[in-house]
């Protein structure tokens, strides 16, 4: 071995350092979001998201109009799952109440808002793949999401901000042959899902900018109220950690009459270098999200074919003996016939005119994570909320990127805020 050459002296680059807005107006920060990176060279020190670009007062508009004049104002929290921002907030407004929900009414809920899921966590997964530079999956992604889109317009006229699914059920039924068209867009869907995994969960570039890369531990998602695939993407379950969805664990709407699994790690699919945890965790929680919430549609699209042809069924039947009975027991037909489709058969029912006092508080499992929204009825008879709160999925799943991101490079910043899948309008109420 050579003598050592004592001429040649190693040293660190010197660096400075560093200030960086990455934002608000940055594509990798999915929407207007300030992140203020501390660098060191390359090597992030430490990262403070700025909110309040966005700011619309969404909750306090929420207490000078009547709960069915704010369900537009939920569309545009999320606007990427407004169906479900529907949902969460008529399900409070309700269990306020104490409003029924027809049976067919659930079932309308349950397949419009998984079909959401759906086309949430598609853009998700092709916004991703343009935050690590790759354009494909964006295009494949939306391609599936159009067909998703185009059935919304049918059942609601919007393909975007829908004020579909309301107090008291759904603003209108089904059309004649909606559920064969989600049939047909299921046989049409399945067989591209092997694409997604081709194109990013198997990529190997992809593979190196997101395993290992932003590992969000079990204690500190807990530690930071994380909910969604960004707390089940750090859970174990060989070491018993619940499947935390709340479609499991707190059912509404009927998701306990629904077979489907909730995914959780170690996956056999995983990478070398994957951590539980990690960015490629959290993209791939999602992506089998998908492949449960077709199972879901399936099943929701059979219970409603049933319940339709059965309601239909049970209106003839009392329609055609009508003209043979009396005129009292054709008043108590009506009835009985009414009642039906208040629980059962109708896909709406009218909610009371005036807003019960006391509060309720209501969370739903959104593609993000949990949406909670609390109401205060008013003392008197009023149908404006005293108080309206909304609890962000997003705003919890952001707090922890500055500890997500202590260390790592700039470049794998977009990586770990992607894998977070924030919209601010959720956040910036």
């Amino acid at each position: 071995m050579p003598p050592e050459d004592q001429t040649v002296v190693e040293f660190d680059v010197r660096t400075d350092e560093m200030l960086v807005n990455m934002g608000p107006q940055h594509p990798s920060t999915h929407g207007v979001l300030r992140l203020v990176l501390r660098t060191d060279g390359e090597v992030v020190t430490e990262v403070t998201p700025h909110l309040g670009y966005l700011h619309r007062c969404a909750e306090k508009v929420g207490e000078n109009v009547t709960p069915i004049q704010f369900i537009p104002y939920t569309d545009r929290m999320d606007y990427l799952a407004a169906m479900n921002m529907n949902l969460g907030f008529s399900l409070a407004v309700e269990t306020l109440c104490g409003l029924k929900v027809p049976e067919k009414a659930q079932v309308i809920r349950v397949l419009i808002g998984e079909l959401n899921r759906i086309a949430s966590h598609l853009v998700g997964m092709g916004a991703y793949g343009l935050d690590l530079g790759t354009f494909s999956p964006f295009l494949y992604a939306f391609r599936e999401r159009e067909h998703i889109l185009d059935l919304f317009e049918d059942v609601c006229g919007a393909r975007l901000t829908y004020s579909y699914l309301t107090i008291g059920g759904a603003h209108d039924d089904l059309p004649p042959d909606f559920t064969a068209r989600v049939r047909a867009f299921v046989s049409y869907f399945k067989p591209r899902i092997p694409e997604y995994h081709a194109l990013l969960t198997d990529n190997h570039i992809f593979v190196k900018r997101t395993a290992g890369i932003g590992v969000l531990t079990k204690e500190m998602a807990l530690d930071y109220g994380c909910t969604g695939p960004m707390l089940r993407a750090s859970l174990d379950r060989t070491k018993g950690d619940p499947g935390w969805d709340l479609r499991k664990t707190e059912p509404y709407s009927g998701y306990e009459r629904y077979t489907f699994d909730v995914p959780l790690p170690p996956f056999d699919r995983a990478p070398p270098g994957a951590v539980v945890g990690d960015c490629w965790h959290r993209f791939y929680v999602r992506m089998l999200e998908v492949v449960e919430a077709i199972k879901i549609v399936e099943q929701a699209a059979a219970r409603y074919d049933a319940l339709h042809t059965e309601g239909e069924k049970t209106k003839a039947e009392f329609a055609a003996r009508k003209p043979t009975l009396s005129a009292d027991d054709a008043k108590a037909d009506d009835a009985k016939l009414a009642e039906l489709m208040r629980t059962r058969y109708a896909h709406r029912v009218e909610p009371p005119r005036h807003l019960s006092p006391g509060e309720c508080y209501v969370e739903t499992e959104c593609p993000r994570g949990q949406m909670g929204f609390h109401i205060v009825g008013r003392p008197a008879k009023e149908n404006v909320p005293l108080r309206v709160r909304a609890r962000s999925s997003c705003f919890a799943n952001l707090s922890v990127a500055g500890e997500l991101c202590k260390g790592c490079l700039v470049a794998d910043v977009p990586a770990i805020v992607g894998s977070i899948d924030v919209v601010m309008g959720e956040i910036d109420r």
